[in-house]
Order: structure tokens, then C-alpha cells, then sequence
């Protein structure tokens, strides 16, 4: 993939070669990509896992086994049999460990669903809206019906036909019918079973992910939420296991590597869009919290 000026991995022909490391030609404007996760996770670099990144395309997959863990912006989880992962475009992710994948996935772009929407992709299906619940814990009945909408989309993807533009769009949107009837009850319920703890942390959670290269400090974020300091520290490390100023450099760092990874730009820009007051404070950073240099990470990446 040749390296832009952008945050984000453009197309799904390029996400293949780089991240699933498939050497097989694919059409870049390609607009859906089903698959296996043992499939497409099969060549994926046990030493650098997913690295951070964003796709300019959506990702759904459901995993029934294997080894996964998942940053998706500020969140971080391990996942376990039958969790149900949306992720939407343009959303920071990565993946530390992926090991012996089992499960079903795909990747589409918003623009090749949109003739059988009447909105917008998240005004119609909520789970895409990038405040929302991102992993739900499915029923072995619920995942059975997911897994099936699946194997319909892969069937219709690999067989020739002059519909298949036509039977891919809907049967994808049969998929995303079903996850929304399905999610619906397990996003409620998660609501009504949130402590105000986890309200609290979910709340910061998701104004780190939109303010994290602006605002870094902890006072500012808790004014945000009208509460102290002290108690936005003690319920995000209850609940996480992590400070707020931990979850403020997680992020920081998954989009530093993003920059060293996806773009051509130097590290005195990147440390420059990253609001670091020079060069010197971003190479710290970097080196504090991986043990390399900016330069030799963008090697390693």
C-alpha cells in the first residue's frame, strides 16, 4: 500500500494485502469483503497483530473461538465466544493478540448499502453510531441466525451471477436487520446493568476518543462531566483497571502509530498534529511507552 497523507487505510484491496497479508490481486475499488476469521486472520503477523488503524469501510464479524483482543478507540477487551464486534468507519482500532481465530467477518463500505437505506448507516442502525455499544455478547441461537446471514453473504459473494451486486446489497442488509433486532435487547440491558461507575467511565471514555489531540488533561475532563479529579480517578481505575491519564496515552499512542504507520509524514509533523509542544516531547513519549524510537517504530510497524 502506498503510503498517504491520511489517517485511514482507503480501500479494501489494500486492507487485504497489508493487514491479512493476501498476495492475491483484488479490485481496488472493491466495496464488500466476506470471509472466514480463520481465513483471513490465517497470515496475520503474530508479532505486530492488527496494528493501529483506521478503515475508510465498516467492520462486522462475530468470533466463536480462538485468541482476540481488540482496541476499539478508548476501549479495550479480550473478547470471548460469541461477541458480536461493530466497528465502524474511520474508527481507531487494533488488535494486540490474535491467535486460532474462529468466527465470520466482513468489511463494506457504507456507499454500497446506502440505495436500501432511507437515512443515514447509523440513524438506521444504531450500533454504527460511534457513542454506541461496540461489543455484545450474543445467545447460541442469536449467533446461530448471525452465523447464517453470514454463510449467505460469503455463498452470494463467491458465485458468479448478474445479481450479484444486487443479492450481495441484500443480503447484507438482511444481516444488519438481524444484528439490529438482536442488539437492540443486549444494548438496553447493558444500559440498565451499567453502576453509575461504568456510566462515568464510558462517558469519559468517549470524549477521550473525540478530544484526546486537543485536550490531555485529566481536571478537564472531569469539569466535562462535573465531577472532581479524584473521583473520575477512582471510578475509571475501578472500573479498568487504568488511570485516566492511562486511557488518554492509550489512545494517543494507537493514533501515533497510526501516523508512523500510514503516512509519509515526518515525525516533526506528526508531533506537531498530535499537539506535542516539539519533536523532543513526542520522541519521549514514544520511547516511554514502547521502548523504541519514533523511527525504529514506523520500522517495526
Amino acid at each position: 500500500m502506498s503510503k498517504n497523507d491520511i489517517l485511514i487505510i482507503e480501500n479494501l484491496a489494500d486492507f487485504e494485502k497489508k493487514i491479512n497479508r493476501d498476495s492475491r490481486p483484488y479490485d481496488i475499488n472493491m466495496m464488500v469483503m466476506p470471509g472466514t476469521l480463520q481465513d483471513k486472520h490465517k497470515d496475520v503477523d503474530p508479532e505486530k497483530g492488527i496494528q493501529a488503524l483506521r478503515r475508510q469501510f465498516n467492520l462486522i464479524y462475530i468470533i466463536l473461538g480462538g485468541v482476540h483482543d481488540v482496541h476499539l478507540g478508548a476501549d479495550y477487551r479480550w473478547l470471548k465466544p460469541n461477541d458480536l464486534v461493530i466497528v465502524p468507519e474511520n474508527f481507531l482500532y487494533a488488535s494486540t493478540h490474535v491467535r486460532s481465530c474462529v468466527g465470520y467477518c466482513m468489511h463494506f463500505k457504507t456507499e454500497f448499502i446506502q440505495p436500501l437505506l432511507k437515512g443515514s448507516l447509523s440513524e438506521e442502525f444504531s450500533y454504527f453510531d460511534l457513542e454506541s455499544e461496540h461489543i455484545v455478547n450474543v445467545t447460541n441461537e442469536e449467533s446461530e441466525l448471525i452465523q447464517q446471514s453470514f454463510r449467505d453473504i460469503i455463498a452470494a459473494y463467491e458465485r458468479f451471477s448478474p445479481e450479484k451486486d444486487y443479492l450481495l446489497r441484500n443480503y447484507i442488509h438482511i444481516l444488519l436487520l438481524r444484528i439490529r433486532e438482536i442488539y437492540r435487547p443486549h444494548a438496553k440491558k447493558i444500559v440498565e446493568n451499567a453502576t453509575r461507575s461504568m456510566k462515568i467511565t464510558n462517558q469519559f471514555k468517549h470524549l477521550v476518543e473525540k478530544n484526546f489531540i486537543e485536550n490531555r488533561e485529566v481536571q478537564q475532563y472531569a469539569e466535562q462531566l462535573c465531577i472532581t479529579p479524584k473521583y473520575l480517578s477512582e471510578v475509571v481505575k475501578a472500573a479498568t483497571g487504568k488511570s485516566p491519564r492511562d486511557i488518554i496515552n492509550d489512545i494517543l499512542l494507537l493514533e501515533s502509530k497510526v501516523l508512523l504507520g500510514s503516512t509519509d509524514k515526518t515525525v516533526t509533523e506528526i508531533a506537531h498534529q498530535l499537539h506535542f509542544e516539539d519533536q523532543s516531547h513526542f520522541h519521549r513519549f514514544i520511547k516511554q511507552h514502547t521502548g523504541c524510537t519514533p523511527l525504529l517504530l514506523r520500522r517495526k510497524l
